[in-house]
C-alpha cells in the first residue's frame, strides 16, 4: 500500500495510491493516517477496506495539494553522519554509534510545498533522506530482525538545515534543523512489502535542475533495523514517530566552495520506489 494525504493546510484527508496511480479518497473511512490510527491497528483496518471496496473509493482532484503522508509525528529522530560516503566528504570519522539529534514535528509539511529560507539564515542546506514511520511502540527492542515489525513504511524525507545555526550558534543541531518547512515528506509512504530490498535503494537531489546529491541507501553505516532497534534501547518509539536516516554525499556543505540556498531556488528530490519531490525556496 502506498498511503497518501491531500488537501489544504490544516484540513488534510487520507487516502491511497490506486493500482492505476491516481490518488483515492478514504476519508469516509479514517479520519487520518495518525498515531491513533497506527496504535489502534489501523493498518490491518486498512488491507480489509481495500479488499471490500478499493475500487469504488472517490478519485481525489488533481489540484488537490499533496501533503505530508502522515499527520503531524510525536517526534522526528534524525541520524547524522549515516553514510560512509558522507562522512568522509564530511571529514569526519565513521561513527561508532549513531549521532541522535531531534528536529522539531511541525517542521513537517508536504512534498511540494514551499521551503522557507529563515529569518537570519545564510547558510539553508539540503538532504535527500530515507524516512521511516513507526506502526506500533518500539520498547526495549531485543534485537534489530525484531524492529521490523515496528515499521509502518518509508518515504522520501527532506532534511533541510541551516548550517550557521547548526554549527556556528553554540553547537546545538537541533536548532539549525527545526526552522519551519525544514522537512517536506512523502509523496507517499510506502509498506514495507511495496519495497524489493530497503538496503538498495537509489537516492538523488537536485538544485535548479543540477544533480547534486546522488546516492544509494546500500551506503548505511546502520542499517534501518539496527536503528529502529537501537533508538528503541534510549526512548520510547510511538506510532506515527518519524525517523530520518541520514544523507549520502553531496550537500551544500561539503561543497567547494560551500554552497547554499536562496530564494528562488527549486529543489527535486527522489528515491527509487518512493517518488520524487519538488519544492521552491522562498524568503520568511
Amino acid at each position: 500500500m502506498r498511503l497518501i494525504r491531500f488537501g489544504p493546510v490544516g484540513d488534510e484527508k487520507p487516502g491511497i495510491i490506486g493500482s492505476n496511480g491516481s490518488r483515492r479518497d478514504l476519508s469516509a473511512h479514517f479520519q487520518d493516517w495518525d498515531t491513533e490510527f497506527f496504535a489502534s491497528g489501523g493498518m490491518d483496518r486498512l488491507a480489509k477496506t481495500l479488499q471490500s471496496d478499493g475500487t469504488s473509493l472517490p478519485v481525489v482532484p488533481e489540484t488537490a495539494r499533496w501533503a505530508a503522508p502522515v499527520a503531524r509525528p510525536g517526534k522526528v529522530i534524525c541520524i547524522g553522519l549515516n553514510y560512509s560516503d558522507h562522512a568522509e566528504e564530511s571529514g569526519m570519522p565513521i561513527p561508532a554509534e549513531p549521532i541522535v539529534f531531534l528536529k522539531a514535528s511541525n517542521t513537517v509539511i508536504g512534498p511540494y510545498d514551499n521551503i522557507q529560507i529563515p529569518r537570519g539564515g545564510e547558510k539553508t542546506d539540503w538532504e535527500v533522506e530515507l524516512g521511516v514511520v513507526i506502526g506500533k511502540e518500539a520498547r526495549y527492542l531485543v534485537s534489530p530482525e525484531a524492529a521490523r515489525s515496528h515499521i509502518a513504511g518509508y518515504c522520501v524525507s527532506h532534511d533541510v538545515s541551516e548550517r550557521a545555526f547548526q554549527l556556528e550558534r553554540g553547537g546545538q543541531w537541533t536548532k539549525g534543523k527545526s526552522c519551519d518547512t525544514f522537512n517536506p515528506l512523502g509523496p507517499w509512504l510506502a509498506t514495507p512489502d511495496e519495497i524489493s530490498n530497503i538496503d538498495a535503494l537509489q537516492m538523488k537531489l537536485w538544485v535548479n535542475g543540477e544533480l547534486r546529491q546522488k546516492g544509494t541507501t546500500a551506503k548505511m553505516i546502520f542499517n534501518v533495523p539496527f536503528l529502529v532497534h537501537y533508538l528503541s534501547q534510549f526512548m520510547t518509539l510511538e506510532p506515527g514517530d518519524l525517523i530520518s536516516t541520514g544523507t549520502p554525499p553531496g550537500v551544500g556543505l561539503g561543497m567547494k566552495p560551500p554552497k547554499y540556498l536562496k530564494a528562488g531556488d527549486v529543489v527535486e528530490l527522489e528515491i527509487e520506489q518512493l517518488g520524487r519531490q519538488k519544492q521552491t525556496c522562498v524568503t520568511w
